[in-house]
């Protein structure tokens, strides 16, 4: 099942319940904030029934983008998603990685455009006070100007954001992600680089300070992997090393951990890499 779109001759009627959530909070942005744990799938029908007659648009015309070879566990095209309300647990037990992924890329278009989604975030936080049901976990770079929350328009609950400088992991961030995506139920894992990186570029530089200097050493096989520069400080070099930085995380992610290789594997989470571009705005997800 896809974002809000059903195929009424392949859906079970008891996860119609589900399906309603999902759909209004996908197409109709004045949908109220409701517990739905308590209705029945006929009311849920009819809620789907009430939102057609009401005007909201369905999402069956919305545009749809191929997942790059290299992401891993994410099968076939999804359409673009725009969720105005914090996820329930409905929502994130239906979406697929490929849709969560398509998530992200709507809602950095809306960043880029400078239109980003209308929140109610009191009303967000009311929501979220008794669970929280994330579609990602994103690992991004300290960076003040690379907020994952607002350069993928994500509000309350919506996803988990760990962030350190030069998004390198270690054991913590990736039992992080461990938590996010078997305990949590999290189905895409976004590992976000940036250009003009000052980890990426301190690392190329050979600084050495304090702790910086072992952090800045889990930079140093993806200098290593990119041909070598005449000018290892022009961003053109850093930003070719901060990218390869991205692959690489990838590729530790699945090695140093059986638990997210599995989920991977089976198709139960999404991994991807992205370049998000400091003057732009723009995310670029990686071949």
């Amino acid at each position: 099942m896809r974002a809000g779109v059903t195929d009424d001759s392949s859906v079970n009627p008891k996860d119609s319940i589900g399906i309603a959530t999902l759909w209004m909070t996908e197409n109709c942005p004045t949908y109220p904030f409701m517990k739905m744990n308590s209705f029945s799938a006929t009311i849920g029908s009819l809620i789907i029934a009430a939102a057609l007659t009401s005007g909201c648009a369905t999402s069956k015309n919305a545009t749809c983008s191929s997942p790059a070879k290299s992401h891993c566990g994410l099968k076939g095209d999804a359409p673009a998603v725009s969720l105005t309300a914090p996820p329930t647990q409905a929502v994130q037990q239906a979406m697929t990685p490929a849709e969560a992924l398509a998530s992200l890329k709507s809602g950095n278009a809306r960043f880029v455009a400078g239109k980003p989604a209308h929140r109610d975030l009191t009303a967000e936080r009311a929501a979220t006070a008794a669970g929280q049901y994330p579609l990602a976990v994103v690992l991004s770079c300290i960076d003040s100007r690379t907020s994952s929350e607002l350069i993928f328009d994500q509000g309350i609950g919506d996803s988990f954001n760990a962030r350190i400088a030069g998004n390198v992991l270690n054991d913590d961030i990736l039992g992080s992600m461990e938590f996010a995506c078997k305990a949590a139920g999290a189905k895409l894992i976004a590992v976000v680089g940036h250009t003009k990186c000052g980890a990426v570029k301190g690392a190329c530089a050979g600084v050495e300070m304090g702790n910086l200097t072992g952090l800045l050493a889990k930079i140093k096989p993806a200098e290593s992997a990119v041909p070598a520069s005449d000018d290892k400080g022009s961003y053109t070099h850093v930003d070719a090393v901060a990218q390869e930085n991205v692959r690489l995380v990838m590729v530790q992610i699945k090695e140093r951990s059986p638990i997210l290789a599995g989920l991977i594997r089976e198709g139960k989470v999404g991994l991807v890499g992205g370049m998000y571009d400091l003057e732009s705005g723009k995310v670029k997800f990686l071949e």
